[in-house]
């Protein structure tokens, strides 16, 4: 079977670097000063030859198997800006990457259309959102494995999170501040120097950073599994977070981590890790046991695979000359 061509907008840079591991053809539209959406194979990404940048411009007379939305912008307004409406009638997918934010259970999706198909990244995006007639399915996170693994001999935990100051609550910024009053903690991610972190580190130099730590710590109240606890599951850190969210199915207690809502019994297992380098150790390998049957690479484009050849085999290829 052919690779399917695949259009989609550059909306979450890891994730979207993770989604073109599937056996596909993606076309990401890019516009002049490469601005939000439009900033085509951008990044600290070794994008694959399967990745091709296209002049906004340029989209109208392309030819596309399926299109994959991945924000309410591009459904809303980008496509009547950007295709054509023969474009428009192609087979669609709407990639959904967080939870419900106006209330957790009473929010209407944007999409409603029984002709579309709606993706939710986990299980609890899937049962907080209402997703009215539109059919849904759950594709969970996929990573790939990083070569270094887990050394722990660093008597400290790691939190990743981008703009935690200017996030708040919801990501988890008091959390954070609270804990670390009591554990050492490093925090890095961008803009990270304005709490006291270390910077933004690359995304390909960040696991053999990540490897000595002791623990990652995920602070985060409310929002998607994030891709940085696959990320560091995948390298064999142990995981302390909160019972929120998907955290609450992803990290087992006393297999690969440990989840609590209460904060001080967070920090009672944190300190118990750095007294004990063993009880690190014996996380670190459920850890790297559990992202590697629940988000690896393989299963994620399998499930990426076989979602856009049935969206996709639901109508001809439509579209203007190669």
């Amino acid at each position: 079977m052919r690779p399917l061509r695949i259009l989609t907008w550059h909306v979450h840079g890891s994730y979207l670097y993770y989604l073109t591991q599937a056996p596909h053809e993606f076309y990401l539209p890019v516009k002049p000063g490469r601005p939000e959406g439009y900033g085509g194979r951008a990044g600290n990404f070794r994008w694959g030859e399967n990745v091709h940048d296209v002049p906004a411009e340029e989209v109208p007379r392309g030819q596309f198997d399926a299109i994959l939305f991945q924000s309410r912008k591009n459904y809303l307004e980008d496509q009547f800006e950007l295709l054509s409406p023969e474009q428009r009638r192609l087979p669609r997918i709407y990639l959904e990457h967080d939870p419900p934010r106006e209330t957790p259970t009473d929010t209407r999706h944007p999409v409603d259309d029984p002709e579309m198909l709606l993706v939710h990244v986990t299980p609890f995006n899937d049962l907080m959102w209402d997703s009215g007639r539109t059919p849904t399915r759950v594709i969970e996170h996929g990573v790939t494995d990083p070569g270094p693994k887990w050394t722990g001999e660093k008597a400290r935990g790691l939190t990743v999170v981008n703009g935690l100051q200017k996030r708040g609550r919801r990501l988890g910024a008091d959390v954070f501040e609270r804990v670390r009053q009591d554990i050492p903690l490093d925090l890095v991610g961008m803009d990270s120097q304005a709490v006291g972190g270390l910077g933004n580190i690359p995304l390909n130099d960040l696991p053999a950073f990540s490897a000595p730590y002791r623990f990652f710590f995920n602070p985060i109240r409310y929002t998607s599994l994030g891709l940085a606890v696959c990320e560091a599951m995948m390298l064999g850190l142990p995981i302390i977070g909160l019972a929120t969210t998907e955290m609450a199915t992803a990290v087992q207690n006393g297999v690969n981590g440990y989840v609590d809502t209460d904060v001080r019994r967070l920090i009672e297992r944190m300190r118990q890790l750095l007294e004990d380098p063993g009880e690190a150790r014996r996380l670190s390998a459920g850890a790297r046991e559990v992202a590697r049957e629940r988000f690896s690479i393989e299963r994620f484009a399998r499930d990426w695979d076989t979602t856009f050849r049935e969206v996709a085999g639901r109508r001809a290829l439509v579209g203007g000359a190669r």
